[in-house]
């Protein structure tokens, strides 16, 4: 499964959540626990394995990386 897609199909959501998350110095642990998710959930969501995360998660994941939503979803 998924041996169509190569790095460069990674989600915009992905690329963005882990450009932040880098820019914040922090692991894919400590923003899991900071946005009240699974470790497992940040990993799938920036690997691009969960392309559409709900709204609810991403915006947990933006309260933690003290950002809007939008600002995960833009190009």
């Amino acid at each position: 499964m998924g041996s169509m897609s190569s790095t460069n199909s990674k989600s915009n959501i992905a690329k963005n959540i882990r450009r932040l998350r880098q820019a914040k110095k922090l692991s894919q642990d400590r923003l899991s626990k900071l946005a009240d998710l699974s470790l497992n959930s940040i990993v799938n969501i920036e690997s691009g394995n969960n392309p559409n995360p709900t709204i609810g998660t991403l915006e947990k994941i933006a309260k933690a990386l003290g950002v809007s939503v939008e600002e995960l979803l833009k190009k």
